[in-house]
């Protein structure tokens, strides 16, 4: 068959004419897509990283009696995760794993002990090694500014840590340009600000010193705080006076919202990547005087109040420089919530901070470590959207490259997955095969599976508290406290005849009311084979202590 001839004008074929002009036109459009790329200022990175959020502690995540409008604005705008988690149950191995992109079990402890299960104490060295790539590294490659604000609990330095000289090494020398912020937890020592490597307010008159438990009398005065705020470890150190001073426990939000703000302000006309790494809503609970009083759930839920605020604060600086639309906002939490003093006292109020899950912080149960995830980037991810992708804090080091262009050092592996097609499009597939989840004690390394959840023992390997009014109350008695239902579990203590170790199947049971091992014991060798694959040689050989965490 032949084509017939094209109409020719002056020698020219319009048939040609037209293709030619198609073939410019998608040329001009990857062409001026590629110029707004690459015209337009690299996006910034905003990580807002709560303590002891729990999955039900949000308005956007079903809580009644808090309220979260700056939270929940961000999941109207951006997309909610309801399938994501932080790598371990425990705030230090938590953190590790957000800013490695590496499991804690892969790291070595504050004495030396492989693997990162608990909080590292005041005297610990620097848990993370400066030849490792970190998410700060990753945008500092990048020609960013780069800070991290409140919460560290990493450990200073190289050796044992007496706080006698800088803070070094230090986030500073993990790609962090600026730090400033709380240099453990709310709840520990020192009680003091540190900014860089530097104790803010510190005196070489008046040095801040560790004292030998025989002269703990001399420590430093705190901050009084009522007993119904929550535990607080005794200060075991003395000296530095006027740095206790400029540490109030009320102002801590409040100081890290202002110092945020200010920072964005400072470096708005760059690139920059902001880690916030709040105290809210680690125990004790000490909101600023204008929260008091203003939730539904006591002082648990007007810490949570102060929180949302804090959002709203870095939320409107974006909006008043006129960079949210170039702004990627990533908000979630280090670990579920802990059933300790306030949590209870939340509970007696009608609140429940990890909503229908069974477990609390530190243990391996979903309460433990499935976490709220939001992120909002004003069109790129599509504003009121969910997703059920498996993912984990310890992915955001892979998406952080893949976002700004970078392919990681294959030589220093990573266990990181890069979800960015799971924040900017909406995959019908699951792109994580599986994921490591670690609660407090080694022994209860589980993993997850696609719709399964694999236990290698029994209980949540969390806190061992077994009464109401306890700080640590925990695990079986204190599920049962709260009316969740397992099958292992009978009047607060797990059944003599229960099962060795536990699977669940999440996509039918996400509260794990069923422990179905026995009926799908191939599944559950399978996963204990690929968790073996992993390795551990774990710590602690005791139980871990029901002690201030």
């Amino acid at each position: 068959m032949k084509l017939k001839p094209s109409i020719c004008v002056q020698g020219i074929h319009l048939r040609r004419v037209e293709h030619a002009l198609a073939a410019f036109s998608a040329l001009l459009f990857l062409c001026v897509s590629a110029a707004d790329l690459c015209g337009q200022k690299p996006p910034n990175v905003v990580l807002i990283f709560a303590d002891d959020l729990g999955y039900g502690d949000l308005g956007c995540y079903g809580a009644t009696k808090v309220q979260t409008p700056n939270i929940d604005r961000l999941a109207r705008e951006g997309r909610r995760f309801t399938d994501a988690h932080s790598a371990s149950a425990v705030c230090t191995a938590s953190r590790f794993a957000l800013l490695t992109g590496r499991y804690p079990m892969r790291g070595i402890g504050p004495n030396g002990e492989k693997g990162i299960w608990g909080p590292s104490p005041a005297t610990s060295r620097l848990l993370i090694d400066t030849e490792q790539t970190t998410i700060a590294d990753v945008f500092k490659t990048k020609g960013y500014d780069t800070a991290v604000f409140g919460k560290w609990h990493l450990g200073f330095g190289d050796e044992k840590n007496l706080w006698d000289k800088p803070l070094r090494p230090g986030p500073q020398d993990l790609g962090f340009d600026y730090y400033f912020g709380m240099p453990l937890v709310n709840s520990g020592p020192p009680f003091v600000y540190v900014e860089n490597d530097q104790v803010v307010g510190s005196d070489p008159d008046d040095p801040l010193v560790l004292l030998d438990k025989k002269d703990l009398s001399l420590a430093t005065p705190l901050t009084e705080i009522p007993e119904k705020a929550g535990r607080r470890s005794r200060n075991p150190f003395g000296g530095a006076k006027k740095a206790h001073e400029i540490f109030n426990d009320y102002e801590v939000g409040t100081t890290m919202a202002e110092k945020s703000v200010k920072w964005i302000n400072e470096h708005k006309d760059n690139p920059f990547f902001l880690y916030l790494s709040t105290t809210n809503i680690h125990h004790p609970f000490t909101p600023a005087e204008q929260f008091q009083g203003t939730s539904e759930c006591g002082l648990y839920g007007d810490f949570i109040h102060e929180l949302d605020w804090i959002v709203g604060e870095v939320v409107a600086c974006l909006e008043e420089n006129n960079l949210a639309e170039n702004t990627m906002i990533v908000f979630t939490s280090d670990n579920g919530g802990m059933f300790n003093i306030g949590g209870q006292a939340a509970f007696d109020l009608g609140h429940r901070q990890n909503g229908d899950l069974l477990g609390f912080k530190f243990g391996v149960w979903e309460g433990g470590h499935r976490v709220p995830m939001i992120v909002r980037w004003p069109n790129k991810v599509e504003a009121g959207t969910t997703s059920n992708q498996l993912i984990g804090n310890v992915d955001l080091l892979a998406t952080f490259a893949a976002l700004t262009g970078q392919e990681l050092d294959k030589a220093k592996p990573t266990d990181s997955v890069n979800m960015l097609p799971a924040l900017l499009e909406e995959p019908t597939d699951q792109i994580r095969d599986h994921l490591i989840l670690a609660p407090r004690r080694g022994s209860h390394l589980s993993v997850r599976k696609g719709k399964w959840m694999y236990i290698p023992r029994k209980g949540s390997g969390g806190f061992s508290g077994n009464k109401p009014g306890q700080h640590a109350f925990s695990g079986p008695p204190a599920a049962n406290f709260i009316g969740s239902v397992n099958s292992d579990i009978e009047n607060g203590k797990i059944k003599k005849d229960a099962p060795q170790a536990q699977l669940y199947d999440l996509e039918a049971d996400v509260n794990q009311t069923q422990n179905v091992i026995k009926q799908y014991p191939k599944i559950a060798n399978e996963l204990k084979i690929l968790l073996q694959t992993y390795s551990p040689k774990p710590k602690p050989k005791s139980k871990p202590k029901a002690a201030i965490k």
